[in-house]
């Protein structure tokens, strides 16, 4: 009996030290993690929005606890739950595979590869002539795009009533949605799956004109203030892609197979975030795993690379433009692994100062908030910050001048001239908070009222009084067992000129409108399937680099 225990310990400790066996599990692990994991811990779990998974710091670590973290998720971070979606056994097969992670041979960019994926699909020029003002809209910078992540479709919305015009296959996880500014009848979008599509928003349901897939893992998107070009921005294979903004054709790829990271090595990086700028004839984009932020000019041939600004930190991400004074002079990127939000200045092409976030903030501007403070004299900046419960303020020194505390971490913090508020999501903040928006005073830069969402009541309140301001009934929405869904609301977009400020309900299908001014709920677009990100035309066409 003695013997058969110490045997059985013996194993027991095998197991935990070397990795859980998968049991019952069919999962084709590598392809899950490339679906589910790979957008936030990185192609070879370098990390990113989630943790650095390699096996230098997971190797060690019990690998029960990491199952449960796989199954039942983490409070207070973006690591959501899997247990609807993975079985014990997927769980643990899951655990093994990151523990003896062996690495990936990343594939180079090239122009012919991205070619390849080019496919026009309707002929633009026929539906320049034959539609030359909205058809389903009053004016095309009426719609809004809404992302509807898990339906890898693209939905455009009239701003001005709610209704939803219609719907596009887009690829998974449609990630960003822009407009051309200097002809606002088109439109792009990219999926997480590489897939770029291109709208005529004058033509009756918004029809596609082209696709290209640039990649098999792609994030960023912008379009030069001309009208001429569209760059995206590829995880897998990595590096930027500029193309014809007319026609989705690839003209050149900028591949970053091989660059030198913040810590001296040399190899692959993702590239995150591109931003077009008002500023001058550039469009810039940053190197996630690189710390470098590129700036290419595309008014000279063979469109060059003319500014490199190194050393800005770990885990470059998304980031905004300055307005006010020299609008779009400055860049304002998000450094996750470093906790700063580096300042990037067109102008001189350099790194004017790094703005210190608070210890393990993950800054996560999303759409970002500029706006001029009356009592100060000032441009202001701000962010939200993924890891802490706060909303960073800097001035036009670029100084931060207030943290203020709000109900858990955010993704996206937004404003426009027709709202005295900045309105501050909580997703990351868990259920007892991921159900509210602050909305903070531009002026007093203090909290002035909180929306909540519960499950069958919308209030918006107070916070200094506690007096209940104004409140609404929610149609209740249910799991699959029956029980109560807490709305987990995100992303708050200026729509309808102005008078509204529009709020994605992600897990409950819906988009609650608001009040610009005041807060007041107005009413629901319903029929969607987890929206995300929302872009308002109208708005975004006065917003540098959005």
């Amino acid at each position: 009996m003695r013997l058969n225990k110490l045997v059985m310990s013996v194993a027991a400790l095998a197991v935990v030290s070397s990795g859980l066996f998968a049991g019952e599990s069919n999962m084709d692990v590598e392809k899950v993690f490339e679906k589910e994991c790979q957008g936030c811990h990185g192609p070879n779990l370098e990390g990113g929005v989630g943790s650095d998974l390699r096996p230098a710091v997971t190797a060690k670590k019990n690998a029960y606890m990491l199952s449960e973290v796989v199954l039942n998720g983490r409070a207070g971070t973006a690591m959501p739950e899997f247990k609807a979606k993975f079985t014990k056994d997927d769980a643990d097969k899951m655990v093994d595979y990151i523990q003896h992670f062996k690495g990936k041979k990343m594939a180079v960019l090239t122009l012919d590869s991205v070619k390849a994926g080019w496919k026009p699909l309707n002929d633009r020029m026929a539906f320049f002539k034959k539609y030359p003002h909205a058809v389903d809209v009053k004016k095309n910078t009426d719609i809004c795009f809404v992302t509807e992540r898990d339906a890898e479709r693209v939905a455009f919305v009239d701003g001005t009533s709610g209704k939803v015009l219609s719907k596009h296959p887009a690829g998974f996880a449609v990630h960003v949605t822009v407009t051309n500014k200097r002809m606002p009848r088109y439109a792009y979008s990219i999926s997480r799956s590489g897939l770029v599509t291109m709208f005529d928003l004058n033509t009756p349901g918004q029809q596609k004109i082209a696709q290209t897939q640039v990649g098999s893992d792609s994030r960023g998107l912008a379009v030069s203030p001309d009208g001429k070009y569209l760059m995206a921005g590829n995880y897998v294979p990595g590096g930027a892609i500029l193309m014809d903004a007319m026609t989705l054709e690839p003209l050149k790829v900028y591949p970053t197979s091989s660059v030198i990271k913040p810590n001296g090595d040399i190899g692959s990086s993702r590239v995150a975030g591109i931003f077009d700028t008002p500023y001058g004839p550039y469009i810039a984009f940053a190197l996630k795993d690189g710390g470098h932020v590129y700036i290419v000019d595309y008014s000279k041939p063979n469109f060059p690379i003319v500014g490199d600004i190194p050393n800005i930190g770990d885990i470059l991400h998304d980031g905004f433009l300055n307005e006010g004074k020299e609008i779009g002079r400055y860049l304002f990127i998000a450094s996750q692994g470093s906790d700063v939000v580096g300042v990037v200045d067109f102008k001189t092409k350099s790194l004017v100062t790094k703005i210190y976030t608070g210890p393990s903030a993950k800054p996560h501007p999303g759409q970002g908030s500029s706006w001029y403070n009356e009592q100060l004299g000032q441009q202001l900046g701000a962010t939200v910050n993924m890891n802490l419960g706060q909303v960073t303020i800097w001035d036009d020194n670029f100084d931060v001048i207030r943290q203020i505390p709000i109900g858990g971490g955010g993704l996206f913090i937004g404003t426009s001239e027709h709202t005295p508020f900045l309105w501050a999501d909580n997703v990351l903040g868990g259920e007892s908070n991921w159900n509210k928006v602050h909305l903070i005073n531009k002026q007093t830069l203090e909290v002035d009222r909180i929306i909540t969402v519960g499950t069958a009541k919308g209030t918006v309140i107070d916070p200094v009084t506690h007096k209940t301001l104004y409140t609404w009934d929610v149609p209740t929405v249910k799991d699959k067992d029956g029980k109560a869904i807490t709305p987990r609301i995100l992303h708050a977009e200026p729509a309808n000129h102005g008078y509204w400020t529009m709020i994605s309900e992600w897990n409950c299908g819906r988009i609650g409108i608001y009040e610009a001014k005041t807060g007041k709920f107005v009413k629901y677009i319903t029929g969607l399937t987890t929206p995300t990100f929302t872009y308002s035309i109208e708005h975004r066409q006065t917003i540098p680099g959005a």
